[in-house]
């Protein structure tokens, strides 16, 4: 497949209909569709609203031939626990939502995205950023350094305690 121009630029708020189509692409990918709720495009929109008046929200798209073809988002990361560490120490960001239509992956357009919003997160001051890969997208991510992190899941739903 040859690689087609492909455009990089900031997603406008008019765009963000856009962004929740491919989130939800993202996810009918990864699982079946049927596990996402029905309501899907009205919380994703609603989270967008809430994380860039909050968190610095910014998304970017990829255009070819002026057709959006893949998106990402990222945002400062709220955290999962008290913050007590430095913002030198540790100012993470999170970028969530890379998602390239399939007719154009494997172009490098998932890469020129996840750089855009890294790039981003570091104009706010993150000194590192997360994000939780896909199956499809770890190869992509790694290439750009990304590392294994020791986050650990358990799945209590299909599991009985003792």
């Amino acid at each position: 497949m040859r690689s087609l121009p492909c455009k990089i630029r900031v997603a406008t708020p008019q765009e963000d209909s856009i962004i929740a189509e491919h989130f939800f692409l993202l996810w009918q990918d990864i699982i079946s569709a049927d596990s996402v709720k029905s309501d899907w495009r009205e919380i994703t929109l609603e989270f967008i609203e809430s994380v860039r008046q909050e968190l610095s929200y910014q998304a970017f798209v990829a255009e070819v031939d002026s057709k959006v073809v893949g998106s990402v988002g990222c945002q400062l990361f709220a955290g999962l626990y008290p913050n007590v560490l430095t913002e030198q120490y540790r100012k993470s960001g999170y970028i969530w939502g890379v998602y390239v239509e399939p007719a154009y992956r494997r172009q490098g357009i998932a890469k020129k995205l996840t750089l855009e919003a890294l790039n981003y997160l570091k104009s706010l001051g993150c000194t590192r950023a997360v994000l939780h890969a896909s199956p499809l997208g770890q190869l992509v991510y790694s290439s750009l350094g990304f590392t294994q992190s020791n986050e650990m899941c358990f799945d209590l739903g299909n599991r009985n305690l003792h």
